[in-house]
């Protein structure tokens, strides 16, 4: 019969956070009636010199394992002799998933210790603009615009809210503002630098077809004010003189799909060096 340990000491040695290794264990430990282990992690283990010193130093105690998460070739062999040497347990936790995944798609590993990470921080900043681009959608709170990597304004129906959503997609935080005759702008626009600013713009008779359409999906009568000719084209002037006082480029969306205007935003952005992620 097998003795049960007093307590087991676990170290995990990573490249990156080690939060890989712990999450693994942590699951494989969970299927024991056991609470009597210690986790030590040691994260950020990148060159030879570290490796070394970390490794003469640990599992010192009775019942210890290693268990490390390395991708770079010459860390992993120093490991495997090391603890043949010394007569530790050890367990590659990356090495046999990442052998499995080569084989199978024929394809070399890139070996580039952090990139879950990676991944991780690039979709919190992808959710971060969403939410950002939901909070200061349709002018919601003015404040929004001085934290905006970009500004869009336009008349209604020119396309701000699925430009701002697509752009959001692509980690950028972009607040819009509408553009109507009967209200001022807020006063926070114009402490935007222009070049953060982008102006909307359509066709009268683009703008008249796409509200008309507007109304019909919204049960209302044709012919309202919102719609009419005359209502459009004062809106569009209106917006072209509060563009202009502000002196940014302004881009005719009249015949453009979402993902044009968005492509000509972002390369306008990377010329003006504007925050993209």
């Amino acid at each position: 019969m097998l003795s049960i340990a007093e307590s087991v000491t676990i170290y995990i040695i990573s490249d990156s956070l080690g939060e890989t290794g712990e999450h693994v264990v942590k699951a494989a430990i969970s299927q024991f009636d056991f609470d009597k282990y210690e986790i030590k992690k040691i994260p950020y283990i990148a060159d030879i010199n570290s490796l070394i010193d970390t490794l003469d130093n640990i599992c010192e105690e009775d019942n210890c394992v290693i268990f490390y998460t390395l991708v770079d070739k010459e860390l992993l062999q120093y490991v495997k002799e090391f603890v043949v040497d010394k007569d530790y347990v050890a367990v590659d936790l990356l090495s046999p998933i990442i052998d499995t995944i080569k084989d199978l798609t024929g394809l070399e590993p890139i070996r580039e210790p952090g990139t879950i990470r990676k991944l991780d921080v690039d979709y919190f900043k992808r959710v971060e603009s969403i939410e950002f681009a939901v909070k200061y959608d349709d002018g919601k709170d003015p404040k929004g615009l001085l934290d905006a990597d970009l500004v869009i304004l336009g008349v209604s129906r020119t396309s701000k809210t699925p430009l701002s959503m697509y752009l959001a997609n692509k980690k950028i935080k972009v607040a819009n503002v509408p553009l109507v005759p009967e209200t001022n702008p807020p006063e926070e626009l114009y402490d935007v630098p222009a070049r953060k600013i982008i102006g909307l713009t359509n066709s009268p008779f683009k703008l008249n077809e796409i509200r008309e359409e507007r109304l019909k999906a919204l049960g209302l009568p044709r012919g309202s004010n919102y719609a009419s000719m005359e209502r459009i084209l004062l809106e569009i002037e209106y917006a072209e003189k509060i563009m202009k006082k502000i002196g940014c480029p302004v881009i005719d969306v009249s015949n453009k799909a979402v993902e044009e205007t968005a492509e000509i935003i972002i390369s306008y952005m990377k010329k003006n060096r504007l925050k993209l992620s």
